[in-house]
């Protein structure tokens, strides 16, 4: 009966070796030469300290900063242990509720603001971790920052042109805006 098993422990064996430890070390290699800082969470630090990553979202609710797409994370915001969408379809009536409330909070915070609200301002992504927002979020949300802070509309425009990411390899996805990296450029300017 061990001649039968014999072949199928040693592949198994040889399998888990090569799979589970061979194969993870050399991709942990590689990536470590190649792009540490990718490899390591994309790490935003400010000082000695880590703030954030470029690839999670943050909550911002201080009318100072340039807010981000909502998160269906649980049982916080932006919890990257808990990365889901909210499930809500088009025509639950949830979803509408939330949509409703986010478009309220975000009229309140600026009521001179008479533009539409561009849909990834009251919509959370599939993740519920989109650190981005597109070019219309953050123009709809500039004039608001700029008064708060006391900064002229140019110079708060100038830094959202800065920090507005093309399209990636100049065809896939759309132009955005990293939430977190623009926020603190902010507070660096004033």
């Amino acid at each position: 009966m061990f001649k039968e098993l014999r072949p199928a422990i040693i592949s198994f064996l040889l399998l888990s070796l090569l799979t589970g430890i061979a194969y993870p070390l050399l991709v942990t290699g590689i990536s470590q030469l190649t792009m540490s800082a990718k490899a390591n969470g994309s790490m935003i630090v400010k000082g000695d300290k880590p703030v954030g990553s470029s690839l999670i979202g943050q909550s911002f609710s201080d009318p100072k900063y340039f807010w981000g797409r909502p998160s269906a994370t649980g049982p916080m915001p932006n919890n990257a242990s808990a990365s889901s969408g909210s499930n809500l379809g088009p025509t639950n009536p949830a979803l509408m509720e939330a949509i409703k409330g986010r478009v309220q909070a975000l009229r309140d915070a600026d009521p001179g603001n008479t533009q539409p609200v561009p849909v990834d301002l009251v919509t959370a992504s599939a993740s519920g971790l989109d650190p981005h927002i597109s070019p219309a979020a953050a123009v709809y949300q500039l004039a608001r920052v700029a008064r708060v802070r006391k900064l002229s509309p140019d110079a708060v425009r100038k830094l959202v042109d800065e920090h507005t990411e093309g399209r990636q390899f100049g065809i896939l996805g759309e132009p955005r805006v990293n939430v977190l990296e623009l926020n603190l450029a902010l507070d660096n300017a004033n």
